[in-house]
């Protein structure tokens, strides 16, 4: 299998969900990411050892909803070079000492570097583990029931199944290609080009023919979701809520790495 097939799986997977524990109501899971990421990202960027503790969630998380943590991680690692390009002016800019390691100086632009990995890292490894949990298209249905504008939700929704277009339009281009090629599987530099604008122009001729065919079924312009696809708030939905906010709000006031250091 391909990468892009293996993309397309993925994406088609990550739709409704692809796990087989315990699964809360996407109004929930989507309560808890938005404080855990809130008081992720609220702590200061230097507070490394602090920082250090949110990774219980993803873990934890994985465990409850029967998740594969590895598995989440490696997909997580993808962004990795996304948030270096965002801290890499802090070892360069800021110098001040922090402490010192075997004769080695450590600066806090260094610790402020690895504070910004490990929280683009967990803020990732959370939003896979909602999407997971409840499917993207079970997010947006949970978004537009706490009462987010429709357009947005619907908005979201179409681009994520853009991307499935995207895929499938550039796999066909690509067995084409290889079909055609006598053997050769790289792409040379110089047609790379013409490829993508070929891409763009398949994949925008397709939308509008998907488009269509949805207006001839009556859309108007938000989806209106079924009864069965809506699941109904319950009890333990407010117990998963309640202890996952009161940890949350434990965690951000008080740092656990203090209290050891201090016994």
């Amino acid at each position: 299998m391909s990468g892009i097939e293996k993309a397309i799986t993925r994406l088609a997977a990550l739709e409704n969900g692809e796990t087989a524990g315990f699964v809360p109501d996407a109004r929930c899971m989507l309560i808890v990411t938005l404080v855990y990421l809130v008081a992720l990202l609220s702590l200061p960027a230097g507070n490394l050892s602090h920082i250090i503790w949110f990774a219980f969630y993803p873990i934890i998380g994985c465990g409850i909803l029967g998740v594969s943590y590895s598995v989440l991680f490696r997909r997580s690692l993808c962004v990795l070079p996304f948030i270096a390009l965002i801290g890499i002016a802090n070892p360069i800019f800021n110098r001040e000492s922090a402490f010192e390691v075997a004769g080695v100086m450590i600066t806090r632009g260094w610790l402020e570097f690895i504070s910004i990995l490990l929280r683009g890292l967990f803020s990732v490894q959370a939003l896979l583990l909602m999407c997971s949990a409840n499917g993207f298209a079970g997010i947006c249905r949970a978004m537009s029931r706490l009462g987010l504008p429709s357009a947005l939700t619907t908005q979201m929704l179409l681009v994520y199944r853009y991307l499935g277009v995207l895929l499938s339009e550039a796999l066909d281009m690509k067995r084409a290609r290889e079909s055609r090629g006598f053997g050769r599987k790289s792409l040379p530099i110089s047609r790379w080009g013409a490829f993508v604008g070929q891409l763009f122009v398949r994949t925008v001729g397709r939308a509008e023919r998907i488009h269509n065919a949805m207006l001839a079924r009556g859309f108007e312009g938000t989806f209106r979701y079924s009864s069965r696809s809506s699941s109904r708030w319950k009890a333990t939905d407010t117990v998963y809520l309640v202890i996952w906010i009161a940890l949350f709000a434990a965690l951000y006031c008080f740092n656990p790495s203090e209290f050891m250091f201090a016994l």
